[in-house]
Protein backbone atom coordinates (compact mmCIF):
# COMPACT_ATOMS: atom_id res chain seq x y z
CA UNK A 1 0.00 0.00 0.00
CA UNK A 2 1.10 3.35 -1.13
CA UNK A 3 0.57 6.09 1.03
CA UNK A 4 -0.89 9.72 0.10
CA UNK A 5 2.83 11.11 1.53
CA UNK A 6 4.96 8.79 -0.27
CA UNK A 7 2.84 9.50 -3.51
CA UNK A 8 3.39 13.42 -2.81
CA UNK A 9 7.39 12.96 -1.98
CA UNK A 10 7.37 11.43 -5.71
CA UNK A 11 5.72 14.61 -6.94
CA UNK A 12 7.50 16.49 -5.24
CA UNK A 13 10.81 15.87 -6.96
CA UNK A 14 10.27 16.51 -10.06
CA UNK A 15 11.65 20.40 -8.66
CA UNK A 16 15.09 20.48 -8.55
CA UNK A 17 14.94 22.03 -4.63
CA UNK A 18 13.36 18.80 -3.50
CA UNK A 19 15.42 16.72 -5.04
CA UNK A 20 18.54 18.48 -3.20
CA UNK A 21 16.65 18.56 0.02
CA UNK A 22 15.63 14.83 -0.04
CA UNK A 23 18.72 13.62 -1.79
CA UNK A 24 16.53 11.26 -4.16
CA UNK A 25 15.56 11.31 -7.72
CA UNK A 26 13.08 9.72 -10.19
CA UNK A 27 14.07 7.30 -13.29
CA UNK A 28 11.16 5.61 -15.51
CA UNK A 29 11.38 2.78 -17.96
CA UNK A 30 12.38 -1.11 -16.94
CA UNK A 31 15.75 -0.68 -18.76
CA UNK A 32 16.81 2.55 -16.96
CA UNK A 33 15.97 1.18 -13.57
CA UNK A 34 17.49 -2.02 -13.87
CA UNK A 35 20.37 -0.02 -15.44
CA UNK A 36 20.93 1.82 -11.70
CA UNK A 37 20.05 -1.23 -10.18
CA UNK A 38 22.82 -3.25 -11.62
CA UNK A 39 25.56 -0.40 -11.11
CA UNK A 40 24.61 -0.67 -7.39
CA UNK A 41 22.28 2.68 -6.75
CA UNK A 42 20.54 2.53 -3.78
CA UNK A 43 16.84 2.67 -4.21
CA UNK A 44 14.65 4.22 -2.49
CA UNK A 45 11.52 3.29 -3.95
CA UNK A 46 10.24 1.40 -6.65
CA UNK A 47 7.12 1.34 -8.48
CA UNK A 48 5.27 -0.78 -10.91
CA UNK A 49 1.54 -0.74 -12.31
CA UNK A 50 0.87 -4.36 -13.54
CA UNK A 51 1.54 -7.52 -11.28
CA UNK A 52 4.20 -9.20 -13.77
CA UNK A 53 6.50 -6.59 -13.40
CA UNK A 54 6.57 -7.53 -9.85
CA UNK A 55 8.79 -10.83 -10.58
CA UNK A 56 11.31 -8.77 -12.38
CA UNK A 57 11.68 -6.09 -9.74
CA UNK A 58 10.80 -7.92 -6.12
CA UNK A 59 11.25 -4.82 -3.93
CA UNK A 60 8.74 -3.19 -6.05
CA UNK A 61 5.52 -2.15 -4.98
CA UNK A 62 2.00 -2.51 -7.01
CA UNK A 63 0.46 0.62 -7.90
CA UNK A 64 -2.70 2.03 -10.29
CA UNK A 65 -1.94 2.71 -13.86
CA UNK A 66 -3.76 6.27 -12.05
CA UNK A 67 -1.09 6.87 -9.16
CA UNK A 68 1.91 5.78 -11.31
CA UNK A 69 0.39 8.56 -13.74
CA UNK A 70 0.07 10.75 -10.85
CA UNK A 71 4.15 9.64 -10.04
CA UNK A 72 5.52 10.08 -13.55
CA UNK A 73 6.49 13.27 -15.17
CA UNK A 74 5.88 11.17 -18.87
CA UNK A 75 2.93 11.73 -20.83
CA UNK A 76 2.51 8.32 -20.97
CA UNK A 77 4.22 6.46 -18.11
CA UNK A 78 6.21 3.74 -18.71
CA UNK A 79 4.92 0.94 -16.11
CA UNK A 80 7.92 1.05 -14.12
CA UNK A 81 9.29 4.00 -11.94
CA UNK A 82 12.09 4.48 -9.42
CA UNK A 83 13.18 6.27 -6.70
CA UNK A 84 16.63 6.35 -5.89
CA UNK A 85 19.22 8.16 -3.28
CA UNK A 86 21.62 10.68 -5.20
CA UNK A 87 24.85 8.75 -6.08
CA UNK A 88 27.99 9.94 -3.81
CA UNK A 89 30.79 11.64 -5.64
CA UNK A 90 33.40 9.04 -7.32
CA UNK A 91 36.45 8.52 -6.30
CA UNK A 92 39.06 11.23 -8.17
CA UNK A 93 40.58 8.91 -11.17
CA UNK A 94 43.08 10.62 -13.59
CA UNK A 95 41.03 10.71 -16.99
CA UNK A 96 42.54 10.69 -19.68
CA UNK A 97 39.90 13.25 -21.38
CA UNK A 98 37.21 15.46 -19.68
CA UNK A 99 34.38 17.15 -21.00
CA UNK A 100 33.02 20.52 -19.95
CA UNK A 101 30.10 21.97 -20.66
CA UNK A 102 29.40 25.65 -20.13
CA UNK A 103 26.03 26.43 -19.93
CA UNK A 104 24.16 23.49 -21.32
CA UNK A 105 20.52 24.19 -20.57
CA UNK A 106 18.46 21.60 -22.73
CA UNK A 107 17.82 18.34 -20.41
CA UNK A 108 17.96 15.98 -23.38
CA UNK A 109 21.73 17.47 -24.89
CA UNK A 110 22.64 17.42 -21.38
CA UNK A 111 21.37 13.44 -20.97
CA UNK A 112 22.81 12.79 -24.48
CA UNK A 113 26.46 14.36 -23.68
CA UNK A 114 26.47 11.99 -20.65
CA UNK A 115 25.34 8.93 -22.61
CA UNK A 116 27.96 9.87 -25.26
CA UNK A 117 30.62 9.85 -22.74
CA UNK A 118 29.53 6.58 -21.40
CA UNK A 119 29.71 5.34 -24.80
CA UNK A 120 33.15 7.27 -25.56
CA UNK A 121 34.74 5.99 -22.46
CA UNK A 122 34.87 9.48 -20.89
CA UNK A 123 34.44 8.70 -16.96
CA UNK A 124 34.69 12.38 -16.41
CA UNK A 125 32.02 15.12 -17.39
CA UNK A 126 32.22 18.40 -15.31
CA UNK A 127 29.58 21.56 -15.80
CA UNK A 128 28.89 25.21 -14.67
CA UNK A 129 26.84 25.75 -12.46
CA UNK A 130 24.25 26.95 -14.56
CA UNK A 131 24.17 23.94 -16.86
CA UNK A 132 21.08 22.36 -15.93
CA UNK A 133 20.61 19.52 -13.40
CA UNK A 134 21.59 15.98 -14.25
CA UNK A 135 18.95 14.53 -12.05
CA UNK A 136 16.19 16.57 -13.85
CA UNK A 137 13.66 13.77 -15.31
CA UNK A 138 14.10 14.44 -18.89
CA UNK A 139 17.98 14.07 -18.52
CA UNK A 140 17.67 11.09 -16.73
CA UNK A 141 15.29 9.69 -19.27
CA UNK A 142 17.83 10.38 -22.49
CA UNK A 143 20.96 9.06 -20.50
CA UNK A 144 19.81 5.73 -20.84
CA UNK A 145 21.03 4.64 -17.51
CA UNK A 146 24.61 6.47 -18.94
CA UNK A 147 24.57 8.36 -15.34
CA UNK A 148 25.47 5.77 -13.31
CA UNK A 149 28.82 4.95 -15.17
CA UNK A 150 29.70 8.43 -15.62
CA UNK A 151 30.76 11.06 -13.23
CA UNK A 152 29.22 14.27 -13.06
CA UNK A 153 30.09 17.55 -11.05
CA UNK A 154 29.22 21.11 -10.87
CA UNK A 155 31.69 23.21 -10.35
CA UNK A 156 33.14 27.20 -11.27
CA UNK A 157 34.52 25.92 -14.60
CA UNK A 158 36.80 28.44 -14.60
CA UNK A 159 38.26 27.74 -11.56
CA UNK A 160 38.28 24.58 -12.92
CA UNK A 161 39.97 25.07 -15.87
CA UNK A 162 42.61 27.63 -14.22
CA UNK A 163 44.35 24.75 -12.29
CA UNK A 164 44.74 21.69 -14.70
CA UNK A 165 47.89 21.22 -16.74
CA UNK A 166 46.02 19.41 -19.45
CA UNK A 167 45.54 21.06 -23.08
CA UNK A 168 42.19 22.96 -23.07
CA UNK A 169 40.46 22.59 -26.58
CA UNK A 170 37.08 24.60 -27.35
CA UNK A 171 34.36 24.17 -30.06
CA UNK A 172 33.88 27.10 -32.00
CA UNK A 173 32.45 28.15 -35.52
CA UNK A 174 35.50 29.51 -35.94
CA UNK A 175 38.27 27.31 -35.47
CA UNK A 176 40.55 24.83 -36.38
CA UNK A 177 39.16 22.03 -38.60
CA UNK A 178 39.41 18.83 -36.11
CA UNK A 179 40.22 16.66 -38.87
CA UNK A 180 43.21 18.48 -39.19
CA UNK A 181 44.54 19.18 -35.55
CA UNK A 182 46.82 16.90 -33.80
CA UNK A 183 45.18 16.42 -30.56
CA UNK A 184 47.12 14.64 -27.48
CA UNK A 185 46.15 11.09 -25.61
CA UNK A 186 44.89 13.40 -23.08
CA UNK A 187 43.13 17.02 -22.81
CA UNK A 188 39.71 18.98 -22.01
CA UNK A 189 37.22 19.59 -24.38
CA UNK A 190 35.12 22.19 -23.27
CA UNK A 191 31.17 22.62 -24.93
CA UNK A 192 29.54 26.14 -25.27
CA UNK A 193 26.29 26.83 -24.30
CA UNK A 194 23.57 26.35 -27.24
CA UNK A 195 22.33 29.80 -28.01
CA UNK A 196 25.55 31.77 -27.17
CA UNK A 197 28.58 29.37 -27.16
CA UNK A 198 31.42 29.42 -24.93
CA UNK A 199 31.31 32.44 -22.64
CA UNK A 200 33.60 34.99 -22.78
CA UNK A 201 35.16 34.44 -19.32
CA UNK A 202 35.72 30.71 -19.84
CA UNK A 203 36.80 31.31 -23.92
CA UNK A 204 39.86 33.09 -22.17
CA UNK A 205 41.37 29.80 -20.68
CA UNK A 206 41.10 28.01 -24.12
CA UNK A 207 44.54 26.90 -25.77
CA UNK A 208 42.71 26.29 -29.06
CA UNK A 209 39.79 26.68 -30.94
CA UNK A 210 38.71 23.27 -32.99
CA UNK A 211 35.64 23.09 -35.12
CA UNK A 212 33.79 21.12 -37.45
CA UNK A 213 33.90 21.37 -41.34
CA UNK A 214 30.72 22.69 -42.72
CA UNK A 215 30.31 20.91 -46.29
CA UNK A 216 26.61 22.11 -46.95
CA UNK A 217 25.19 24.84 -47.48
CA UNK A 218 25.08 28.56 -45.34
CA UNK A 219 21.56 28.42 -44.48
CA UNK A 220 22.44 25.98 -41.44
CA UNK A 221 23.72 27.71 -38.88
CA UNK A 222 25.44 25.22 -36.15
CA UNK A 223 25.15 22.05 -35.03
CA UNK A 224 23.02 20.73 -32.51
CA UNK A 225 25.76 20.78 -29.16
CA UNK A 226 25.25 17.22 -28.53
CA UNK A 227 25.69 16.36 -32.17
CA UNK A 228 28.87 18.21 -32.29
CA UNK A 229 30.21 16.40 -28.66
CA UNK A 230 29.70 13.34 -30.77
CA UNK A 231 31.50 14.01 -33.67
CA UNK A 232 34.47 15.96 -31.25
CA UNK A 233 34.40 12.32 -29.40
CA UNK A 234 34.78 10.85 -32.23
CA UNK A 235 37.52 12.60 -33.65
CA UNK A 236 39.24 12.42 -30.00
CA UNK A 237 39.33 8.41 -29.62
CA UNK A 238 40.14 7.98 -33.56
CA UNK A 239 43.39 9.66 -32.80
Amino acid sequence: MVTKNQIKLVVSLKQKKYRSQHGLFVVEGEKVVRELIEAAVKPFGLFVDEPELLKQFDQAKLVSAQVLKQMSSLTRPSGVLGVFHMMEPKDKVKADWTVVLDAVRDPGNLGTIIRLCDWFGISELVCSTDTVDCYNPKVLQATMGSIARVSVSYTDVVDYLTQTERPVYGAYMDGASIYHSNLGKNGILVMGNEANGISEKVGKLIAERISIPQFGGVTTESLNVATATAILLNEIRRE
